[in-house]
């Protein structure tokens, strides 16, 4: 079954949903959010967008952020490929 993933979704809305899942955390402060390091961009303006995107709902201030049902079923996903290139540029199925 092929992904597919809920486009358009930055780099970095992808890194701020990864990191509730690094956490184990449904629920993060802002200070968390703001502290992600990403290659270009960053702060918590990409989960201000996913605010709009219904993947996170924020309190009145904006100092914590919580998944929605929708974050939660994408977080769910556990992709992996279906073929992976062996040491010597083989590619073997994965089981």
């Amino acid at each position: 079954m092929p992904i597919i993933l809920p486009f358009p979704m930055t780099p970095q809305e992808m890194r701020v949903l990864q990191e509730f899942r690094r956490l184990a955390a449904e629920t993060l402060p802002v200070a968390t959010i703001r502290a992600i390091k990403h290659p270009v961009g960053g702060g918590d303006a990409p989960a201000i967008s996913l605010i709009d995107k219904g993947y996170l709902t924020a309190d009145a201030t904006r100092e914590s952020f919580t998944l929605t049902a929708k974050a939660k079923e994408f977080l769910a996903i556990d992709a992996k490929p279906l073929v992976e290139g062996g040491p010597g540029g083989d590619e073997a199925a994965v089981e």
